[in-house]
């Protein structure tokens, strides 16, 4: 049998490959290996019917939606002392969740008085009615156009949740977020509503040296431009919800929520015992309330375990 005869059909000719070319194969193929056990696993596709919450994450040169496996939202009924910010910060949620007209939303004010515990908390309160809430770092608000347009067209309700925000003074990461927020032609999704927490009502630093950037004009104080930047980006949040210290009697009823959502009881002498906890801590505050409230119910539990050994 000729070549041609085993072209058409009959057997085919044997091709014999150099033992260079060979070589060249066998290295490339374990330099591809190589460089695929460095290469991270493609991102989880998300399913929103079961995920509730997701962080974003960047990637070479990509972003992608992590789910979170363990959410830890507190309960609604647990959040004591912040009754007007609740009603206010959920009435905004279900305008929201209703396809209606609402503000983004900013919780300003003193550390540890349940700012974040309300985002979380309203997470699981509205989880049914398709909320969704979506984590995102500070550095990585420059991936909001992209986050955004993964988001755009999804039937979810999503929040766009940025913990503990603050800039400083010399940066310009918050010009994606100011933006965002008001300012860009391409305006956020239906979908999408932007929420976040700063111990700064301004979001930036304020010095007194900008004081001397104000100028007296016939009776008319002109700012300076420095403080009108600042205060533009906390200005676009439409919802401003504002957090204070607590007294005493507030600390101690948040105590003795806190101590019921975890299944304990409050006894003699823990009031004694809770404000000690708190001036070791430095001051009252719904974290530091919590906080003592799983000492207290983890005590009194182990107490009860090692009587019944």
């Amino acid at each position: 049998m000729n070549d041609e005869d085993a072209l058409l059909g009959g057997e085919q000719p044997a091709y014999q490959v150099s033992p260079e070319l060979a070589l060249l194969i066998a290295r490339a193929n374990d330099l591809l290996a190589r460089v695929d056990a460095w290469l991270p696993p493609p991102p989880p596709r998300v399913d929103w019917g079961v995920t509730l919450a997701c962080r974003w994450r960047r990637r070479l040169s990509s972003g992608y939606l992590a789910p979170v496996t363990t959410l830890n939202c507190p309960p609604w009924e647990a959040l004591r002392g912040i009754d007007a910010q609740k009603a206010a910060f959920e009435r905004n949620a279900r305008q929201f969740l209703r396809g209606l007209p609402a503000n983004h939303v900013l919780l300003a004010g003193s550390r540890g008085c349940g700012k974040s515990s309300l985002v979380k908390a309203l997470l699981a309160r509205h989880a049914r009615r398709g909320l969704r809430l979506v984590e995102v770092e500070r550095d990585e608000l420059t991936d909001l156009p992209e986050l955004c347009a993964r988001l755009a067209g999804q039937p979810w309700r999503f929040l766009l949740f940025a913990d503990d925000l603050s800039f400083a003074a010399d940066e310009s990461a918050y010009k994606p977020l100011k933006a965002a927020l008001d300012g860009s032609i391409a305006g956020l999704p239906d979908n999408v509503l932007i929420c976040a927490t700063s111990n700064r009502r301004h979001l930036m630093p304020e010095y007194f040296s900008e004081n001397r950037e104000t100028a007296h004009v016939d009776g008319e104080v002109r700012p300076g431009e420095s403080v009108e930047e600042k205060i533009s980006l906390s200005d676009r949040f439409g919802l401003t919800l504002t957090f204070y210290p607590f007294d005493q009697d507030a600390y101690l009823a948040i105590v003795a929520a806190w101590v019921e959502a975890l299944g304990g009881r409050v006894e003699a002498d823990w009031r004694g015992e809770a404000l000690r906890w708190a001036i070791e801590r430095g001051g009252r505050s719904g974290r530091v309330a919590q906080q003592f409230a799983r000492d207290w119910v983890g005590r009194r539990g182990l107490a009860r375990k090692r009587r019944t050994a």
